[in-house]
């Protein structure tokens, strides 16, 4: 059990405190409850003259005008002065028995009158409220108390006073103020009662609670060895854990008892058997907290999203209103139309892929860089709408009259390119189905979307969870086409859509192989190529017109970098064409390092009159690149998006009181406060990860064998492919080539393909067309691409490195 002590409030003594009145709250956010409040201050033990006190900490909104007592530390803020850290705070009662009267008849308790009031006293005594807080049994022999109001009382004195005593155990138990608030968030007055029966419950409740933390509550509690508590939280855990960090969508039940023993045993206390691991994780499925289908043990929420996916897909393609929909005469004579229009000849491939999107209630399109995915996308914008006879002009179509087509990509970033390359207006996934921030979507299966073609870009990025929160918001009579390249690097979140669709062959594919034609000039897509099939060019350090190579150590990578940058600047380049691409954000040559020294050459403060902002370890300043790192819904900014800081407002400079970033996102001003910018990180480097889904002018991409944890071949190729017309590799070729060949060894364990095959088996598709012979269905390409170094003959790679 926990000790004794460590359940009772700490005494005023020993304790620096500020006692006052709320006068204004300067901010507070409802969601972490971080609060700046400033007091007229009444009391405190400490050196401080002034009649106001500025306190900071999380605690909830507090009362105005009433008196609170503020226990912590004083700091002085570099910009705000002197400031009151809280660790924990209380509301002032009144000590004497007609001050404790007043208090509990007042309107803070309803329905208690002062007749009511004065038995509690007279029955409890002067510590009435300390007594009731820690035995609210004894309010059961109150006379003229019902049971109702009884339990109303307890609960609003633990509102107002209660809270103290949480914080101050939570700080015992070695929780800091901010997750300590988020604790009490949840369970209220239950608090301090869960963690004493089962602190593994916080492990499933509490984001930020790993189980070690819950393990070391639970040894303190008496909970340890093979308790059931700790058992399930730690298969929750493993399994939770283990989805999240290497993408499965489901462990095997071997592998999972494994990693849970080892989980058990990891401090060395105990000895678990496999068969008390067992146990538990049959009830857990008996109560549904994860799910078991023969030897796999999967999440609910991957479970059914798995399901429902394979589901729906089913649905769509056995939609019959598509079948031969068009004779291939008034096809073809359409596609000649459209080519005489737009002054282009479609490749065989190219058609093929044209007619089967538009006779198909579904299409996957994939292929490499420049294989001319992007022409056939706006071929079938073009030809459906002329075969159906709807206009491409949004303004053509009222509120009751929805626009037909409906474009989407997993990044505001892609949605923007698939605007620019349709000239169709295309939005985020998330924006598209109206997620409010917290899970939730206005577009789902009883409010689908409207629109009768969907075309999603960047299908390789979209995880299980997201795809099936859009398919199960698709009306059944809509035709989807998926774009994608399957050798990117695979979704952050868990499963591996695209891959398995592909792999399923149930679903009607047209496969682009672009073959580059040396004429062109380009190299960059034929490398790109090269290593999609494992390779690295023997000459891959040989100076190319859009690419090179510069061998250098880790500790040489910065240098070159600068180097690269600095004279890509003296060349009229800015930081919007160049983009650095690393892989790891720690280290000599990773992403953190790099953003503070290519800040320093795009956007330097060397004579102090740029205004700048400190954010921890980062700087921004006016004019700075700067990347978002979460979505941010009702703001119109998601994860991966790219903007510049327009504005930096001081504290002392607005109502609010408080430091403002302002960021522009092409043209959407977003405004941050300081304690936003944990959303943002600088974007001069970034993830390759991060930056999928866009292209650049130039990439700077280092490859050196410290990255090599996460060295492996899509991840290469997705860099790679960003560029657009130069490509600079630096560091150690061995690197590259056991990057490249390192391939299929984070294999993603899945099952929508076995349950897209299984619902589509060969008897219930209907027609050869859709039953997919994949040989029949799979095309190459040999497609010309435009050559993207025309004006720019006499400029390579090198003359970013060479000295003017």
């Amino acid at each position: 059990m926990l000790q004794q002590d460590s359940l009772k409030l700490f005494t005023d003594e020993d304790k620096k405190y500020m006692k006052g009145r709320h006068l204004v709250t300067i901010f507070h956010n409802e969601q972490n409850l971080y609060s700046v409040v400033r007091i007229r201050l009444d009391d405190t033990n400490l050196n401080y003259e002034e009649k106001e006190a500025v306190v900071t900490g999380y605690f909830p909104r507090i009362h105005e005008h009433e008196t609170y007592i503020f226990f912590g530390q004083m700091k002085d803020h570099p910009k705000f002065g002197q400031q009151f850290h809280v660790e924990h705070f209380r509301k002032d009662i009144p000590h004497t028995r007609d001050g404790i009267i007043n208090y509990l008849s007042s309107e803070l308790f309803k329905g208690i009158g002062k007749k009511t009031a004065e038995s509690i006293v007279d029955s409890l005594g002067e510590n009435a409220i300390s007594r009731i807080l820690e035995t609210p049994s004894l309010l059961d022999s109150i006379p003229k108390l019902n049971p109702e109001k009884a339990k109303d009382l307890y609960d609003n004195l633990m509102e107002h006073q209660g809270l103290e005593k949480v914080m101050i155990t939570l700080n015992q138990l070695g929780f800091g103020p901010q997750l300590s608030m988020r604790i009490y968030q949840v369970y209220k007055q239950e608090t301090l009662t869960i963690i004493q029966k089962n602190p593994y419950q916080l492990v499933e409740d509490i984001e930020g609670i790993g189980f070690g933390r819950a393990d070391e509550l639970g040894f303190q509690v008496g909970i340890a060895g093979n308790h059931q508590d700790r058992i399930k939280a730690a298969c929750l855990y493993t399994l939770e854990q283990d989805c999240l960090q290497e993408g499965h969508v489901f462990l095997e039940t071997e592998q999972l008892l494994k990693s849970v023993k080892a989980l058990l045993e990891e401090n060395k206390r105990d000895v678990i058997d496999y068969n008390d691991i067992s146990i538990e994780v049959i009830k857990l499925g008996e109560e549904g907290k994860i799910m078991v289908e023969d030897d796999r043990v999967y999440t609910p929420s991957l479970f059914f999203s798995e399901k429902g996916l394979a589901s729906k897909i089913e649905k769509i393609l056995m939609q019959t209103e598509y079948a031969e929909q068009f004779p291939e005469s008034e096809f073809l004579l359409s596609l000649g139309s459209l080519e005489e229009r737009l002054g282009v000849e479609y490749a065989p491939a190219q058609k093929e892929a044209i007619q089967t999107a538009l006779l198909s209630p579904m299409l996957i399109l994939t292929g490499g860089p420049g294989t001319g995915k992007t022409t056939v996308i706006k071929g079938i914008v073009e030809l459906f709408s002329e075969l159906h006879g709807v206009s491409l002009d949004p303004k053509d179509y009222k509120k009751d009259d929805p626009f037909p087509f409906v474009l989407a990509a997993p990044t505001g970033r892609a949605a923007k390119r698939m605007t620019e390359s349709t000239g169709l207006p295309a939005v985020t996934i998330h924006r598209l189905l109206g997620w409010n921030g917290s899970g939730d979507f206005s577009h789902n299966e009883d409010h689908p979307i409207a629109g009768k073609i969907l075309i999603v870009d960047e299908m390789s990025m979209v995880d299980t969870w997201l795809a099936n929160q859009l398919f199960k918001a698709l009306p059944e009579q809509i035709q989807v086409i998926m774009v994608g390249d399957e050798d990117q690097l695979p979704s952050v979140g868990p499963g591996q859509v695209l891959k398995d669709l592909l792999r399923s062959k149930r679903i009607p594919t047209v496969q682009l192989q672009h073959i580059y034609r040396q004429e062109d000039g380009s190299s960059i897509i034929g490398l790109a190529h090269e290593i999609k099939q494992g390779k690295v060019p023997a000459d891959i350090r040989r100076q190319q017109p859009d690419r090179s190579f510069f061998p250098c150590s880790t500790a040489q990578i910065a240098e070159v970098v600068q180097k690269v940058v600095e004279n890509a600047k003296k060349k009229g380049y800015s930081s919007k064409d160049i983009q650095v691409l690393a892989p790891m954000y720690r280290g000599p040559a990773g992403i953190d390092r790099l953003n503070v020294l290519i800040q320093g050459i795009f956007n330097p403060n060397q004579d102090g009159k740029k205004r700048e902002l400190s954010f921890g370890d980062v700087i921004y300043r006016v004019g700075d690149k700067v990347l978002q790192l979460v979505n941010q819904p009702e703001s119109g900014v998601y994860n991966g998006d790219i903007g510049q800081v327009v504005s930096i407002i001081y504290a002392k400079e607005n109502t609010e009181k408080q430091d403002m970033v302002i960021i522009s996102f092409d043209g959407l001003e977003i405004t941050y406060t300081k304690n936003d910018l944990s959303q943002i990180t600088l974007a001069y480097c970034c993830s390759i990860h991060k930056s999928q889904g866009s292209e650049f002018p130039i990439v700077i991409m280092p490859v050196v064998k410290s990255y090599y944890r996460m060295l492996r071949r899509n991840l290469i190729y997705t860099g790679i492919t960003r560029s657009k017309k130069f490509l600079i590799l630096c560091g150690e070729e061995e690197a590259l080539r056991l990057g490249v060949e390192r391939n299929n060894e984070l294999e993603r364990k899945t099952t929508l393909c076995d349950r897209v095959q299984s619902t589509l088996t060969a008897e219930n598709v209907k027609s050869g067309e859709q039953s997919l012979d994949s040989e029949e269905r799979v095309f190459t390409a040999k497609l010309m691409s435009t050559n993207p170094m025309i004006g720019m003959e006499n400029v390579s790679p090198y003359d970013f490195l060479a000295e003017e």
